[in-house]
């Protein structure tokens, strides 16, 4: 018997999931392992994958089941078949070259963009710091660059296939090339180089340290018409005892400099931060600092987290915070961000499918706490910056031509939004495949990559 794999919209109906995970906070985990209690409530085989399992391959709720690391998901359509055959299969290892630690999954897979007019692209996996509440560090290890020109190549690829915007991501972009003798400004001035005109780049995370170095480059670089002035710069906490207990590397100071500078340069920058609450060891006064950052940055971007312990962190055996004290501080930083009202990047115009992916002029007639509100102008010239048709929605990104346009004999796998992927097993004899190999045999290929796209998608997605 053959078999072939099938993305199913109800899980229900599937005979195995695919489970994606996030380590991040206990909230994501807990979300993960309900979701592995529900599947195996219903019978279904199960695979897991992302930073979970990957950091903690030893949890007694993963006993049994397969698992598939941070760096082997290129091999996922294998580990599904031999799990649906009953096997338990677990593939955590790192890939090296010569005894150097390589960096994720291969930028050149194929996968399914949620957003067909953006591509994400991961520049490093890993980072450089030792953070003493995060967990990613475990599942993600040191920090790993992907070459210039394998990132310069995937953008070449992605404006080949319609898209009009590039994001970079990873655990921390300033960090990029420390390892392979290079640095983000380098990497960046290579990417705007491939940027058709009126496609755009935009930055991810990046922490205070590895940014300080480059601050006039970086200034420049923001400053250029086919890039995003926006940078995520986390502070985690305005006080200085606190940012030496979480081990970050920077002071306060640091962080205040990158941020004036980057405002005095790059005019109009957007600036967002993480804040986390009720760290262990913060006291009334530390917070109170916190507050007054805020108010005095105003961030228009700003993500605010209540601290959970992840067990095997050294901040897990700190002295806690108080539940309620935790509680009571995130509502007031909440209520603080919510009191201020600056003009933020967003616009939105009446919906037309014909504008997506396209430059117009719009006159702004509301501004709101997240948006601005805007009408095309009438007589204005509307910009197409793509230099192709962008892909259908669900098309796998990375195909060729000739296979893109080949019969799938009635195949319909596309991307699932959420982090459930079911997956459908058919069976068909091995003479009928054989007979039919021109279409039938495509078909398993397709669905294979399909799935494959499914899962590349969410790895990036989520750093």
């Amino acid at each position: 018997m053959a078999c072939c794999l099938c993305l199913l919209e109800n899980s229900a109906e599937a005979d195995l999931w695919l489970l994606n995970s996030c380590t991040v906070k206990n909230p994501a985990e807990d979300h993960f392992r309900n979701s592995i209690k529900k599947a195996q409530e219903g019978n279904k085989k199960v695979v897991l994958a992302g930073c979970v399992p990957q950091a903690q391959p030893r949890q007694d709720y993963l006993k049994g089941l397969s698992i598939i690391g941070v760096q082997q998901i290129d091999r996922v359509v294998e580990v599904v078949e031999e799990t649906i055959k009953g096997h338990s299969v677990r593939l955590l290892g790192q890939k090296k070259d010569n005894g150097k630690r390589l960096g994720g999954a291969r930028l050149d897979l194929p996968k399914i963009r949620k957003n067909p007019l953006i591509e994400i692209i991961s520049i490093n996996t890993g980072c450089l710091n030792a953070c003493t509440y995060c967990k990613t560090k475990h599942a993600r290890g040191d920090l790993a660059s992907y070459p210039i020109e394998e990132l310069v190549d995937r953008a070449k690829q992605s404006f080949q296939e319609g898209v009009c915007e590039i994001w970079l991501t990873s655990e921390d972009t300033g960090a990029y090339g420390r390892d392979i003798g290079t640095d983000l400004p380098t990497l960046l001035w290579k990417l705007v180089e491939a940027i058709p005109e009126g496609a755009m780049l935009r930055l991810g995370m990046t922490n205070p340290p590895y940014i300080l170095e480059h601050l006039e480059e970086m200034a420049k670089i923001l400053n250029h018409p086919r890039v995003y002035a926006f940078l995520h710069i986390p502070v985690q906490s305005a006080s200085d005892s606190v940012l030496m207990d979480m081990k970050r590397e920077y002071c306060v100071a640091d962080f205040k400099r990158v941020v004036d500078f980057l405002k005095e340069k790059v005019p109009g920058i957007t600036i967002a931060t993480d804040i986390i609450c009720g760290f262990p060891g913060e006291m009334d006064e530390d917070f109170q600092e916190t507050m007054k950052l805020v108010e005095q940055y105003r961030f228009p971007s700003l993500f605010i987290n209540q601290f959970y312990p992840r067990p095997g962190t050294p901040a897990a055996k700190m002295h806690q915070v108080p539940a309620a004290v935790k509680k009571q501080r995130t509502k007031d930083l909440s209520q603080l961000f919510h009191s201020y009202n600056p003009y933020d990047h967003k616009v939105l115009v009446p919906k037309d499918p014909l504008l997506m992916g396209k430059m117009v002029e719009v006159n702004i007639y509301e501004a709101g706490k997240h948006f601005m509100k805007g009408q095309p102008v009438s007589d204005a010239r509307v910009y197409t910056a793509s230099i192709t048709r962008p892909l259908a929605k669900g098309e796998v990104s990375g195909l060729t031509e000739e296979f893109r346009h080949a019969p799938q004999n009635g195949s319909n796998w596309k991307a699932h939004p959420s982090a459930e992927i079911p997956v459908k097993t058919l069976f068909s004899s091995r003479m009928a495949l054989q007979l039919l190999w021109p279409q039938e045999g495509l078909k398993i290929l397709s669905i294979s990559l399909a799935l494959l796209a499914v899962l590349v998608t969410f790895y990036y997605g989520g750093m």
